[in-house]
């Protein structure tokens, strides 16, 4: 006898030996460790508890089971202390790779990098280091009876969804690219701030997300942050960079062009889970990472060369203020933030949720201008302070509802019935 039991959480269990006498006990495990998930902070109410009929798998990332009959309480949880330790940890990885990537982006083009490609091309290229984590969380076979015809139906589905989300990504990368070229950093991630409010506006067309007060609130402050930020002319800046006004509202669009897009394609990633993928295990969100990654630097690398830029490296290089071992230095290291970054991203979703990660990310806003007005001396007058006041007050706005939300969500689970699933299969 095999019982598939499906987790909260997208956790599987399916024990190889079980016999008879044992199927009571093991149901009266399986309840305790059901109710000690809902107590733990791992828990997400959303996952409902169901009987997965098309998919008989075990654990999803990739834990081999045993037959003792304590493990169910010991494997599909973690404890309290360890799982905010892996928030933490995400956490840092995400806003030092982040803050560090927007840092060496401006560093390269101070010191006389001109390939708005190249800048593109490392925001994704490394993308081969996700496949290290990949080698710890495999992905779970699918063991139902799928036929042929309905697997190369869906292998076609989601090429096509990783095409289409690589070029929307390449595109988005360009433009965060040309606003890096032509603002300040402290201005460009104030403006980059904007990303949650275009975010609350998708959630809410595309994955029917609810459009709350407070939510409303933050969408507001934010648009009143960039609009500061876009009224205001760093004409001083400007000037020492001989970027023109012109520029500079090409850098402004183009950055809120950026926040829309990179908005728009978390909306469309949760989609995919939803509708293509169905699992939002960590292999999984790890693969989409890798991916749309390889087709946006294909994509990248196409317009390198096309544009002719790719000729023009070698005299670039020769040409950087700080010479060619800095400049190899500073791609090299550009790519690795970006995709220190992925990891920390990939991982908050899988621990937490795709709009934890999305949040998590907003608090590198406070971080970059400082450490802009610290490395790089640039101005911190009063219009970008009261647009950065503005930005954290409506990322606390944000952040707020999504602790209503939690709370909500965990007391309608503690009314729901405690009863466990379970399919039963000879």
């Amino acid at each position: 006898m095999v019982i598939s039991y499906r987790f909260r959480g997208s956790f599987y269990f399916t024990p190889s030996k079980c016999s008879d006498n044992s199927d009571s006990s093991f149901a009266i495990q399986i309840s305790m460790a059901d109710r000690e998930i809902e107590a733990s902070p791992r828990y997400h109410p959303e996952h409902n508890l169901v009987a997965d009929n098309d998919v008989k798998e075990s654990i999803a990332v990739g834990v081999s089971t045993t037959t003792d009959e304590d493990e169910p309480s010991s494997l599909f949880q973690l404890s309290r202390w360890r799982w905010w330790f892996l928030v933490v940890i995400n956490i840092a990885l995400l806003l030092m790779g982040q803050s560090g990537a927007v840092l060496l982006g401006r560093f390269y083009f101070d010191q006389g990098g001109e390939s708005i490609w190249m800048a593109t091309l490392v925001q994704t290229i490394a993308f081969p280091i996700l496949f290290f984590p990949l080698f710890f969380f495999p992905h779970p076979k699918n063991l139902s009876n799928t036929t042929h015809l309905t697997m190369h139906s869906y292998t076609l589905t989601l090429i096509m969804v990783y095409f289409l989300l690589g070029i929307l990504l390449a595109g988005d990368n360009m433009m965060y690219t040309i606003g890096l070229l032509y603002l300040p950093v402290s201005t460009y991630s104030l403006i980059c701030a904007s990303q949650l409010a275009f975010n609350a506006i998708f959630s809410f067309l595309i994955n029917a997300e609810k459009l709350t007060m407070l939510i409303l609130n933050s969408v507001i402050l934010l648009t009143i942050s960039a609009s500061l930020i876009a009224l205001h002319s760093d004409s001083s800046e400007d000037n020492t960079k001989n970027v023109t006004k012109n520029k500079h509202m090409v850098g402004i669009w183009c950055t809120l062009g950026a926040s829309a897009g990179y908005a728009l394609l978390l909306c469309l990633m949760q989609l995919t889970f939803e509708r293509v993928l169905k699992r939002e295990t960590f292999s999984v969100v790890l693969e989409m990472q890798i991916w749309t990654s390889f087709v946006a630097s294909c994509v990248c690398i196409v317009g390198l060369f096309a544009s002719g830029e790719g000729k023009g490296l070698e005299d670039e290089m020769r040409r950087f203020k700080a010479g060619r071992e800095v400049y190899m230095l500073t791609l090299v290291g550009t790519a690795l933030a970006w995709q220190i970054c992925s990891v920390g991203v990939v991982g908050l979703i899988y621990l937490v949720s795709s709009l934890f990660s999305n949040v998590m990310s907003m608090l590198s806003l406070p971080l970059v201008p400082v450490a802009a007005v610290l490395l790089y001396r640039e101005q911190m007058d009063g219009v970008k302070i009261v647009a950065m006041l503005l930005a954290i007050l409506g990322f606390s706005s944000y952040i707020y509802q999504n602790y209503l939300d939690e709370n909500k969500s965990k007391e309608t689970a503690i009314l729901a019935t405690d009863t466990p699933e379970t399919s039963i299969s000879g």
